[in-house]
């Protein structure tokens, strides 16, 4: 596991950070699981899109009432495994799924918040460490990663979305939506992929 001061810091958000947090990193891989439904047609990305809209419609419209159950149950058709594709792009979209099924259970139960945040924090980074080391043959490590371009700047990134979410003193929709369009409208995912 990759280490990094934000992992501690994370800890002192409320929960509608910790939940936006989730929520911005999946928005950034989104372009990842897209760009695996593209080459291989395996499934809508469309439908990742809409699982990763109810949440962002919680965080930012009041009383909305979504059945995460059965959003899981949507995520689970999602799902590509290693087994059926033979490209490195299985492997970013499966983490993107897996960082959504870590988001909803965290939604479906708010006990596991902390770990969960720190969950795809660090889910996030791995993606982009995988990457460098696929392409460099370099293992990156705790010691070596301030070498790694990539990978500060996954962690740079997952410290502007931390301290944007820290200078709030209560949960701001207007700032929530902002995260969101900015990051959307960006479309590039913690790879550097564009939609």
């Amino acid at each position: 596991m990759l280490q990094n001061p934000i992992q501690l810091r994370l800890e002192k958000l409320d929960s509608w950070q910790h939940i936006t947090f989730m929520a911005a990193l999946v928005e950034r891989m989104y372009p990842n699981y897209a760009a695996f439904c593209q080459q291989t047609e395996f499934a809508e990305p469309q439908a990742f899109r809409q699982l990763l809209d109810a949440v962002w419609e919680v965080l930012t419209v009041k009383n909305a009432k979504i059945n995460f159950e059965r959003q899981l149950e949507k995520l689970e058709e999602l799902i590509p495994t290693t087994e059926e594709f033979d490209i490195y792009l299985v492997y970013p979209a499966i983490d993107a799924c897996v960082s959504m099924s870590t988001l909803i259970h965290t939604l479906l139960d708010r006990d596991l918040l902390l770990e969960s945040v720190l969950k795809v924090s660090q889910q996030s980074v791995a993606s982009v460490a995988q990457l460098e080391e696929a392409q460099t043959g370099v293992e990156v490590t705790n010691e070596n990663q301030k070498e790694m371009e990539s990978v500060c700047a996954e962690w740079d990134m997952q410290w502007a979305i931390f301290r944007a979410l820290k200078e709030a003193e209560e949960r701001d929709v207007e700032m929530i939506r902002g995260i969101r369009n900015e990051l959307r409208e960006e479309g590039v995912s913690n790879l550097g992929l564009s939609l």
